[in-house]
């Protein structure tokens, strides 16, 4: 007689079912003469015993079996408690080989995804591009907002601003800048003809008294509430704009102290929208991503276009320098160049005598450069003139003067 073949059954090399090793199967041979034709060719695979199931928990434990193995496996330990209770403390003991991950998603993933899906299929009923850094904006911000839990909600953040020559600041939280979103968009939503966020009852004035008497409503929303009618309104404006046709940007949005074209007034917004989203950033400890170049450059033009009226304004409070002369409307006056580097720069001719007067580069008394990020905290009151590190030639006078308009762009 003859031991067992490498194609026999019970050969060293088989698996837990009685197949080869490496999963070839048998082809079964010609018969002889004489072979009992009723007799099974192959006697099925006797199922595997408790102790080969047994040494298979490591393995399952792991993921590391077949499926026919898994199977069997999980078969068996429905039915035997002993092998179910180690396959429990495996399973926890392999749990423990892996460390942990974060479930925050990796920094600037999120505002890159966004990014790109608003950049790509163009909405049938398309958003008119100066309502463009709004619509993106705020979507970056509830992005952040989304996965906040309550005590996210009453994280201190300091809103810093800039008045008259010193610097100035008030203690909310995260749900109160969202309500100090709302309540300033809503005056772009009254404007609209929409409902005001804050009722009949709403204050006359700026942006100031408004956030106060929300602040100060007993019925304000005061944690993570806030959200949804905040992006529900920002939602409600871009869809209002997107339908109204080319002459709505020219619509007046009266801020109390001043008013704005609709188009200056939805790049204002997303201005300050991106500036809260970054305290919020900043106090939660997360990072938090500038707007996007063609954006900023928005953002910064926009200052660049508000800085003779602010001027003009210090002027009027004994806050700035008297002007050098009269100039007409429209006339070339002394001009200082502001030069802003990085995304978003650009060169800006800024009249220094008066608002209506036309800036000139054969009338350039002096010329400053600044970093572009830091020029917006400059406007957003979060960086004092003196604090701002400024490439500068010329009048030192007028430079000081346009530095301290620029701060004065900032409010609560």
């Amino acid at each position: 007689m003859t031991g067992p073949t490498e194609d026999t059954p019970g050969d060293s090399n088989d698996d837990a079912y009685g197949r080869p090793a490496g999963g070839r199967t048998r082809i079964p041979g010609p018969r002889a003469a004489g072979d009992d034709l009723d007799a099974p060719e192959f006697l099925p695979p006797a199922p595997p015993t408790h102790a080969v199931l047994k040494s298979l928990l490591g393995a399952w434990a792991l993921a590391a079996c077949s499926a026919e193995e898994t199977q069997a496996v999980e078969d068996h330990l429905t039915v035997c408690a002993p092998c179910a209770e180690e396959a429990l403390r495996l399973r926890d003991a392999v749990g423990l080989l892996h460390p942990e991950e974060s479930l925050d998603l990796k920094p600037l993933l999120r505002s890159r995804v966004l990014e790109d899906c608003l950049g790509k299929r163009p909405a049938r009923i398309p958003v008119p591009a100066w309502a463009n850094p709004y619509d993106t904006e705020t979507a970056r911000l509830d992005a952040l907002l989304r996965d906040f839990g309550d005590s996210e909600w009453d994280t201190p953040v300091r809103l810093k601003w800039f008045e008259e020559e010193r610097r100035r600041s008030h203690r909310t939280t995260v749900a109160g800048v969202i309500g100090h979103l709302l309540t300033v968009d809503g005056m772009i939503a009254t404007a609209l003809g929409l409902d005001d966020p804050l009722g009949p009852q709403a204050p006359p004035g700026g942006p100031t008294g408004r956030t106060e008497h929300f602040w100060n409503s007993a019925t304000a929303p005061s944690d993570r509430q806030v959200r949804e009618p905040w992006r529900a309104q920002g939602h409600t404006l871009v869809r209002t704009v997107s339908f109204a046709g080319r002459g709505v940007a020219e619509l007046a949005v009266d801020y109390g102290a001043f008013a704005l074209p609709l188009g200056d007034a939805f790049l204002e917004r997303a201005f300050e929208c991106w500036v809260h989203a970054w305290d919020i950033a900043e106090a939660v400890d997360y990072p938090y991503e500038p707007p996007s170049g063609p954006h900023l450059h928005g953002m910064i033009d926009l200052a660049a276009r508000l800085l003779p009226g602010a001027l003009a304004g210090r002027r009027r409070s004994g806050l700035a320098a008297p002007a050098r002369g009269l100039v007409a409307a429209g006339a070339p006056g002394r001009t200082l160049h502001l030069e802003i580097e990085g995304a978003g720069g650009g060169g800006w001719d800024i009249a220094l005598d008066s608002p209506a007067a036309k800036p000139s580069r054969e009338h350039t008394v002096a010329e400053v450069a600044l970093d572009g990020l830091e020029f917006c905290q400059l406007a957003a009151g979060h960086i004092s003139p003196e604090e701002a590190a400024v490439g500068q030639t010329g009048d030192r006078e007028a430079i000081r003067d346009v530095l301290f308009a620029a701060a004065s762009l900032s409010r609560l």
